[in-house]
């Protein structure tokens, strides 16, 4: 990140930090390879505790620095720089919903406190891809399927975006609820789970509903901007982190008898990739602000931010396993852990091409009406 930090903003930032290089160092990510969930709720509770998950519920609003989501973007970076597991912007997105509209309070507290974990079904546009919502009496039932979702298994509530007839409604319900089935999917991230979450019939009562029930758009594309920000911020750091990695490896390798990065064609690679790098932080960190002040700009300037990272984070990290030579191809050697997080970060939320579209759109839309 680029942005010249306060004193407070600093040490938070350097307090996830310690706890992440002592808890979460690279080998322990590798014994959790295995885990069902890929982290333990201690530690997910012991994050909590550090303010991973309470920043954008702040009944002020003034978060560390009077940014609250700017300062969570410090979590999400750090999270990046050491590939850390948790559903970190899952979490906050359903943190933000509640608190916004101000539904389920108690729930929030469990959030905020890392009692409990909930993550955002919020499945593709289109006629296949749409949760539908139906109001029965007092009820909402709703039907489809989800996927991928972030740390499903290890949720107690679902933040289930779906359409009524209407309109765009948010429903909360719990994981275990009748009809709710979690089906486990293979990620190529080592700690990070996800899931097909389906719902056959799930019946729950209409003040289950987040927000109003049919007027949920607005709300949806905020919540879609905050994960954005955290998805960007994340993905620039793991490039940070692989970039550094490589740039160390030029200097202290020798070939000929002369630094690898001693070598033109290598040296203008490098120069690319210092652009990408550069560009990528100031896209994100631009993106960051825009949210948080609620510009006019901001979703143009979240997409333009997770498409530009998306793109060149995967881009410059496979140019530094090439770069590695042999090395950089093996399980043993930490930079696929960071390709890796990059990698899925590309696809969660729309690929780069479908939020170029999704730019283009909106540009074409601002054009006609003016």
């Amino acid at each position: 990140m680029l942005l010249d930090m306060t004193s407070d903003q600093e040490f938070f930032r350097s307090t996830t930090a310690k706890f992440l290089a002592t808890h979460m160092p690279v080998t322990m990510l590798r014994q959790l390879r295995e885990h069902p969930t890929g982290f333990d709720p201690d530690y997910w509770r012991r994050g909590a505790e550090l303010g991973w998950t309470a920043l954008l519920a702040d009944p002020d609003g003034h978060g560390i620095s009077g940014r609250p989501l700017v300062d969570l973007t410090l979590i999400a970076n750090e999270f990046g720089t050491h590939s850390a597991p948790g559903p970190l912007a899952a979490v906050n997105v359903v943190v933000r919903a509640l608190h916004d509209t101000g539904a389920h309070p108690e729930v929030l507290d469990e959030l905020t406190s890392g009692a409990a974990i909930a993550t955002w079904c919020r499945a593709p546009s289109g006629p296949d891809g749409e949760l539908r919502i139906r109001s029965d009496g007092g009820d909402l039932v709703i039907d489809g399927a989800c996927r991928p979702v972030e740390s499903a298994s290890a949720a107690r509530y679902l933040l289930v975006a779906g359409r009524t007839d209407n309109g765009p409604t948010q429903v909360l319900v719990p994981a275990a609820a009748p009809g709710v089935s979690i089906t486990p999917l293979r990620s190529i991230d080592l700690v990070r789970r996800f899931d097909t979450v389906v719902f056959d019939n799930v019946r729950v009562h209409a003040s289950a509903a987040v927000g109003d029930i049919d007027g949920a758009g607005e709300q949806l594309e905020s919540q879609l901007h905050t994960a954005l920000i955290l998805q960007s911020a994340e993905t620039v750091a793991a490039m940070q982190v692989g970039f550094d990695m490589t740039a160390r490896w030029a200097d202290d390798r020798y070939s000929f008898g002369r630094p690898l990065a001693s070598y033109q064609a290598l040296k203008h690679r490098f120069a690319d990739m210092k652009m990408w790098l550069e560009a990528s932080h100031a896209i994100a960190d631009a993106a960051a602000a825009a949210v948080e002040d609620r510009r006019p700009d901001a979703g143009v300037l979240a997409r333009a931010a997770a498409a530009y990272t998306g793109e060149y984070g995967v881009e410059l990290l496979q140019d530094c396993v090439q770069l590695h030579g042999g090395i950089g191809l093996t399980f043993e050697h930490d930079l696929h852990l960071f390709l890796r997080r990059a990698t899925v970060n590309r696809m969660l939320h729309a690929t780069p091409a479908q939020h170029h579209r999704a730019i283009t759109e909106h540009l074409l839309s601002e054009r006609v009406s003016a």
